[in-house]
C-alpha cells in the first residue's frame, strides 16, 4: 500500500490531499482562486508537516496533468517535481478529465448500465476540452477541444444516455438539447478525488520520468500583448 501526496491545480480551485492506501487522511482546498501561486506552497507545507508529525513515509506525489489552465498546470507540476526530487519519491500523473469522473461514478450517476460520461473543462466561448468515457473509465473518444453544437455528441446520444459535467458543461446543455443528455452539477477536479486513481497507478507501477514529464496542455500557450494604457 502507499502514502501519496495529491496535487490539483488545473482550474481556479487549488487543492492538496494525502491518501494512505487509497483513503484520504488530509485535505485542503481553496475555491477563491486562481490563487495557486499563493496557496499551493502553504497547502503542501501543511501536508508535509502532517506526514512528518504522524511518522508517515511519503512514497509518491500524484499531480493532475491536464488538460486545463496552462499556468495552473505548470505551477502544480513544478511543485510536484520539486517534492519528488527533494524527497526521492515517485511521480504519478492523473488525467484531469478522468479525475473529474470519480465523484460522478461514486455518486448517484449514471443510472443506466450502458451510459456514457463526458467530463468538460471550459475553454472559452462554446469550446470545451472533453472526453467520452464509459462507466469503467474506458475511453470511447479521446480528449479533444470541441466547439459544441447540436451535432457534436449526437452519435453517442442517439444510442446512450450521456452525462455531462464540469465547468464547461452547463453552457453547452441548451445547445446539445437532446432527451438523453443529462447535466451533473457541482463537479470540479479536486485532489481528494485523486486517491483511487493515484493508488491504482502506484500499484501498477505507472510512474513518470521526473526530469522530462510535462503536463498535457492540449493547446499551445499563446502569450498576448497587454492592452495599451489610454
Amino acid at each position: 500500500m502507499s502514502c501519496i501526496l495529491n496535487i490539483e491545480t488545473s482550474t481556479d480551485v487549488c487543492s492538496v490531499a494525502i491518501s494512505d492506501s487509497g483513503q484520504v487522511i488530509f485535505n485542503q482546498e481553496d475555491h477563491t482562486g486562481p490563487n495557486h501561486a499563493v496557496k499551493l506552497g502553504v497547502f503542501v507545507d501543511e501536508a508535509l508537516d502532517f506526514l512528518d508529525s504522524h511518522g508517515l513515509p511519503l512514497e509518491a506525489v500524484a499531480v493532475s496533468c491536464g488538460p486545463g489552465s496552462y499556468t495552473g498546470l505548470r505551477i502544480g507540476v513544478s511543485m510536484a517535481k520539486g517534492i519528488c526530487y527533494g524527497r526521492g519519491v515517485k511521480l504519478i500523473a492523473v488525467p484531469t478529465l478522468e479525475l473529474m469522473a470519480v465523484p460522478v461514478l461514486l455518486g448517484e450517476h449514471p443510472e443506466q448500465e450502458d451510459a456514457l460520461i463526458v467530463p468538460m473543462l471550459d475553454a472559452r466561448r462554446m469550446e470545451v476540452y472533453a472526453e467520452v468515457l464509459d462507466r469503467s473509465l474506458k475511453v470511447v473518444r479521446p480528449i479533444q477541444a470541441d466547439i459544441v453544437d447540436a451535432e457534436t455528441y449526437k452519435e453517442y446520444l442517439d444510442g446512450h444516455h450521456v452525462y455531462f459535467f464540469g465547468n464547461g458543461a452547463a453552457k453547452c446543455m441548451e445547445t446539445i438539447n437532446h432527451p438523453h443528455a443529462h447535466l451533473v452539477e457541482g463537479i470540479e477536479p479536486l485532489a481528494k478525488n485523486m486517491a483511487p486513481l493515484a493508488e491504482k497507478r502506484f500499484v501498477e507501477g505507472k510512474f513518470e520520468d521526473v526530469a522530462y514529464f510535462v503536463p498535457f496542455y492540449l493547446k499551445d500557450f499563446v502569450a498576448k500583448m497587454p492592452k495599451k494604457l489610454i
